[in-house]
């Protein structure tokens, strides 16, 4: 009867402290050109199993809304549906991530919602100046990495082949890429932000560094380096959830 009892009060006294300690956060990834919000579901499985809430929106004419592709689609539109996500789920204190291409977006969203958001991370991604593309965040990389693969008014999966089957990279409206974006709002600079290096046997790749970190140092952001390929939430999601939690852990003391 003892025995019972005391495991009884163990198992109150951990529920407890659990239900204490752990505030579920609000998670919104932003995928990087041609993926999807597919592609977050593995590092949604990890952060949902310790409570978090996640939400991981495709951008228009991209993965499962590939149908709705078409020439008109710029980087607003990519912008709009993120905002619109924000506002429709009503979602404050969010941790908004973007990677790769998606850094242009996330700097657009917080322009509009900065009061909605309580941490800003770029994940290996675009840090764009007011009035920039992502072509000219590109720099000298767009004319020999993107140019070749531009078809029409859409932008085709430059790194290698992509999956025969679903889910899978999906070209690209150009629109998205040549669309200036516009930053002004005073705002955005209370918001604390990080920006997550991807690097190879520790150093990362200086014809990138342009595009993100060296606009990421100028701007005092907080710098973590993070061992792997820039497809981090494919290939170790688990290990990007914990060097979330690391950001998140060192912004709040």
């Amino acid at each position: 009867m003892k025995v019972t009892f005391f495991l009884l009060i163990s198992i109150m006294f951990s529920v407890i402290c659990f239900g204490q300690t752990h505030h579920p956060r609000v998670f919104l990834f932003v995928p990087g050109a041609w993926d999807g919000g597919w592609d977050y579901a593995k590092v949604d499985s990890v952060l949902r199993t310790k409570g978090d809430i996640v939400y991981r929106p495709t951008l228009t004419g991209l993965g499962e809304r590939v149908h709705l592709s078409n020439a008109n689609i710029n980087l607003s539109t990519y912008i709009t549906d993120v905002v619109n996500t924000i506002k429709f789920e009503n979602l404050r204190n969010i941790i908004l991530v973007g990677h790769s291409f998606g850094g242009m977006v996330i700097s657009g969203v917080a322009e509009q919602v900065p009061e909605r958001i309580s941490q800003l991370i770029y994940l290996d991604a675009m840090v764009p100046n007011d009035g920039e593309s992502a072509k000219d965040v590109c720099g000298e990389l767009w004319d020999k990495l993107m140019v070749p693969f531009i078809k029409d008014t859409v932008m085709l999966y430059p790194f290698g082949k992509t999956k025969t089957t679903y889910p899978t990279d999906v070209p690209q409206s150009l629109k998205t890429f040549t669309e200036p974006i516009r930053i002004s709002n005073q705002l955005v600079k209370k918001i604390p932000t990080a920006f997550i290096q991807m690097t190879k046997n520790g150093k990362s790749d200086s014809a990138k560094d342009q595009m993100g970190l060296s606009k990421a140092k100028s701007r005092n952001w907080k710098i973590y380096t993070f061992e792997g390929g820039h497809y981090s939430m494919r290939e170790q999601p688990e290990n990007l959830v914990e060097k979330m939690n690391q950001i998140l852990k060192e912004q709040t003391h």
